[in-house]
């Protein structure tokens, strides 16, 4: 069946589906913060972190996504580049701001595993409809697809399982379990919607 185009996004659409992006993405990081959990790519990275570091999840993920940056611009060119930098600095102001409005006292592990694994999924996803991105592990993997021919999905689980081993001595074993649930939720709604052909629009 073929799928016609249809007309770019406007800067308007744009902007609103990035900012629905980094909504999802914050509130899935304070689902799995509250349940103690990690999960893969930078948002595990961002979470294994603020265990440590006295800062919100979502200005570490920007943080550690500065140096991959220049590496999207060079990988993905200059306006995916520039609205992955808009993205993390929305994930970094959202997240100060839900630091000082909302505080989850209690959530089960599962739901937050489930849930927060699930939005976070769905914000990346909308960002990536819109020619955008967070950067970090989701620009290496395509890298590695283009310049060596490894699998992206491939890599990044082995990524993914990288960082949930890392978590291991900081979490404990249930919530290293319930953690890789969230990494698999995160993946799988990547694998189910960002396929070529599902989505008309530029």
């Amino acid at each position: 069946m073929a799928f016609s185009h249809g007309r770019p996004h406007s800067v308007a659409e744009d902007a609103y589906a990035l900012l629905i992006g980094c909504i999802l993405i914050v509130v899935g990081l304070i689902f799995l913060k509250a349940a103690g959990l990690v999960t893969g790519g930078v948002a595990g990275i961002a979470l294994l972190i603020s265990y440590k570091v006295p800062l919100p999840a979502g200005v570490l993920f920007t943080l550690i996504n500065i140096p991959f940056f220049a590496f999207a611009h060079k990988v993905m060119g200059a306006r995916f580049a520039v609205k992955s930098v808009l993205v993390n600095l929305g994930i970094a102001g959202l997240s100060a701001l839900a630091r000082a409005s909302i505080h989850v006292v209690d959530i089960h592990p599962a739901f937050a595993a489930v849930v927060g694994g699930t939005v976070i999924g769905m914000g990346i996803l909308s960002l990536a409809r819109h020619q955008a991105g967070v950067g970090g592990t989701g620009v290496l993997t395509l890298w590695l697809q283009r310049t060596r021919g490894w699998n992206a999905g491939r890599s990044q689980i082995a990524i993914d399982v990288v960082i949930l081993a890392v978590s291991a001595p900081v979490i404990t074993g249930t919530q290293l379990a319930w953690s890789a649930l969230s990494a698999a939720a995160m993946s799988l709604i990547l694998i189910a919607w960002h396929r070529p052909g599902r989505y008309i629009g530029h």
